[in-house]
């Protein structure tokens, strides 16, 4: 495929900047580059054009440094959180990845920032807190803090034996000084007694000799006065 130079005009990123001289497919040139106004052909008039072109670049250079700069203290003060699903063991489903990250930032502080400048040696898979470098340009990175949290909070663990103390829920411990015996057994319903039929011995009595009967007072009394009679 025939090959032709070309002066750039405009900063393309994998090919170059403005006033660089580089060699592309004549197609791509023809049918992209002239077009679009990113490139001029390399010709004995174009090249007087060149010293303006370094000097534009020159000048794109130093306002995207200086934006880079202060966009890189800000970001020093941002914590951006970023929510994920977890499953019952705090597993994450998928992991965060710089477009992710990316996103979040749009969303939540309305930064633009391409992706391919959020440098993540691996995608992250665990909550909690971490720090991705950021690197805005050439001479300018920046450490952005993310906070990775769970839609779906573990339940709160069990307090340790020493603190559920040694009784189990519904006992009650032993009484204090003063205090009537504190009943540690579970309540529960009585059991029911049927009433002894007719000649027939219950459980408290059988075994037992019947009482005798006492005799009243004027009892008694009328023995003692037959008794005297009987005697005259």
């Amino acid at each position: 495929m025939p090959k032709t130079e070309v002066i750039l005009t405009h900063n393309i990123v994998g090919l170059g900047a403005e006033s660089d001289h580089v060699k592309v497919a004549a197609g791509y040139a023809r049918n992209y580059l002239f077009p679009q106004g990113f490139a001029i052909p390399l010709t004995g008039a174009n090249k007087r054009r060149i010293e303006a072109l370094r000097q534009r670049r020159a000048e794109r250079e130093a306002h995207e440094f200086n934006t880079m700069s202060e966009l890189a203290k800000g970001m020093a003060k941002l914590i951006c959180l970023v929510k994920v699903k977890t499953g019952e063991d705090g597993k994450m489903f998928g992991a965060v990845t710089a477009g992710t990250v990316a996103d979040e930032l749009k969303h939540q502080f309305d930064i633009s920032l391409d992706k391919r400048k959020i440098h993540l040696e691996h995608p992250i898979r665990t909550l909690g807190e971490h720090e991705v470098e950021l690197r805005l340009h050439p001479e300018v990175t920046a450490t952005l803090k993310l906070k990775i949290e769970s839609t779906t909070p573990l339940p709160p663990p069990e307090p340790p034996a020493e603190a559920r103390g040694p009784y189990r829920p519904g006992e009650r411990g032993p009484a204090k000084e003063g205090e009537a015996p504190r009943r540690t057994e579970k309540r529960g319903r009585r059991p029911e007694t049927k009433p002894a039929a007719k000649g027939e011995k219950t459980e408290k009595t059988a075994g037992e000799k019947p009482e005798k009967p006492t005799k009243s007072a004027k009892t008694e009394k009328a023995e003692k006065s037959a008794k005297a009679e009987k005697a005259k």
